[in-house]
């Protein structure tokens, strides 16, 4: 069965994230990051950050919840159970630190197939509460035997 690209361009409602100081220790601990400018915040503001910053793909965490409807959505109609991770791509800006409140919005960017599988392509734009752009994403799943 063909791919339906009907929900092309759909957006989704904004979901805000508040970054904690903890969930950014727990995050840098988990992936082996090191540097004390993700524990300390001594060390992150003589580092010129406004406080604890958040490793680079702590994204994941704050944007996933804003992309969880755009996956489960049954108008994309993407098969959950036979989707697989095809890919990120990220442009960051403003460094995310603890306290941000980090607001994400998505939209389905495209849906197309190839070689009897479909491309759900996704994007994600978050502001922190000043309205700087921290990140645009953009997530890619695979389903097989579409």
């Amino acid at each position: 069965m063909p791919v339906d690209t009907k929900a092309v361009g759909k957006q989704y409602p904004p979901v805000d994230y508040e970054v904690g100081l903890e969930k950014i220790r727990e995050y840098a601990d988990a992936v082996g990051e090191g540097s004390p400018v993700h524990r300390d915040r001594e060390a992150a503001k003589a580092a010129g950050f406004r406080d604890v910053v958040a490793p680079p793909m702590f994204t994941v965490v704050y944007s996933s919840p804003a992309l969880r409807p755009a996956v489960l959505d049954p108008e994309v109609g993407m098969d959950y159970g036979a989707m697989v991770h095809g890919g990120q791509e990220f442009v960051w800006g403003e460094p995310v630190c603890a306290g941000d409140v980090i607001t994400t919005s998505s939209r389905v960017a495209g849906i197309y197939e190839k070689d009897g599988k479909g491309f759900y392509v996704f994007e994600s734009t978050s502001v922190n509460d000043a309205d700087d752009e921290v990140v645009r994403g953009t997530w890619t799943n695979i389903v097989r035997g579409v």
